[in-house]
């Protein structure tokens, strides 16, 4: 049993982070174990922005977004060199384990830092975009999709004003399960994800036979990854010859209180997480399949590739 562990968050923010952070702290705390935080990922890993924790640094932020250990990207953790400097770090406090919570990128430096350094290592999903193999949900793609949902009601009402095609684009670089997800419940009638190739003329043209036909409006969800919004929006214009507007969310959809889903599942992940590593457990990545929890092996998380629910795109066709 390890009597002394670090946590940390990397990568990308997203809503619940601070939940699962929180799960992990308090759980180790009653289980008598040591419980170090470490500030701004990897980057704080190397710079020894590291502290002891106790139960009341982790009050009050359950409900905040973002995540109070803060995050950052870090170029030195990409080399030997300063995996094994982080490494020095956690042995020179007497830190016994690591729990890193982060996305794809983080969870694969995780990995790497493991298997070169053998120190034991359990990671958590949090990324927005829920493209995490092994995993069904990544930690904040919950409350990342009502943001989305949220802005497409809003949207919905200038769109049916003035009768235009309005062009959503969402984050999602290499997966669109937040354009699915949300272009399925807000009832778009186009949904654009690069994991499925689509044609645009042929878009243009049932646009236009369907405001023929007296259609008011229309809406456009398109992950980033599956083209740029502005450009997608001109091209309808100039070639439907519609009324068209883009909006794009950005950053917003990161942020926000976290929902019921992100801040229960997040903390039962946390607690997974902690017991596991407090008992030697490594390589290990915990998440849901069909609303259990369950461990993945942390190698095989980081290098398959999720895929997009084939089921979500049948559905998106027919709804539309």
């Amino acid at each position: 049993m390890l009597k002394s562990i670090a946590v940390m968050t990397s990568g990308g923010d997203s809503p619940g982070m601070n939940a699962a952070t929180r799960a992990v702290v308090r759980t180790a705390l009653h289980a008598g174990v040591e419980v170090w935080g470490i500030h701004n990922g990897y980057h704080g890993l190397l710079d020894e922005e590291m502290f002891r924790m106790e139960s009341k640094d982790v009050g009050d932020i359950i409900q905040r977004g973002g995540t109070f250990l803060g995050t950052a990207r870090c170029k030195r953790f990409s080399t030997p060199e300063g995996r094994m400097l982080g490494y020095k770090n956690l042995v020179d406090r007497g830190i016994q384990g690591l729990v890193v919570i982060g996305g794809d990128g983080s969870l694969r430096g995780a990995s790497i830092l493991s298997e070169e350094t053998g120190i034991p290592i359990v990671g958590l999903p949090g990324t927005i975009d829920n493209d995490v193999w092994g995993s069904e949900y990544t930690i904040g793609c919950d409350t990342a999709a009502n943001t989305i949902i949220d802005a497409i009601n809003k949207l919905r009402d200038t769109a049916s004003a003035h009768r235009r095609v309005i062009v959503l684009e969402v984050m999602g670089r290499s997966s669109g399960w937040l354009a699915m997800t949300a272009g399925i419940s807000g009832g778009a009638e186009y949904i654009l994800v690069p994991e499925e190739e689509y044609d645009l003329d042929e878009i243009c043209d049932d646009m236009k036979a369907s405001y023929e036909k007296g259609k008011r409006y229309i809406l456009v969800v398109v992950a980033e990854g599956a083209g740029k919004g502005y450009d997608i929006g001109k091209y309808i214009s100039e070639r439907a010859g519609l009324d068209t507007r883009v909006s794009k969310l950005g950053h917003i959809q990161r942020g926000g209180s976290p929902s019921v889903i992100d801040r229960v599942k997040a903390s039962q992940l946390g607690e997974h997480a902690a017991l596991a590593i407090i008992s030697g457990l490594s390589d290990i990545v915990f998440g849901f399949d069909r609303g259990h929890v369950v461990s993945i092996n942390l190698h095989d998380a980081v290098t398959n590739k999720k895929k997009l629910n084939p089921e979500f795109m049948r559905l998106a066709k027919i709804l539309a």
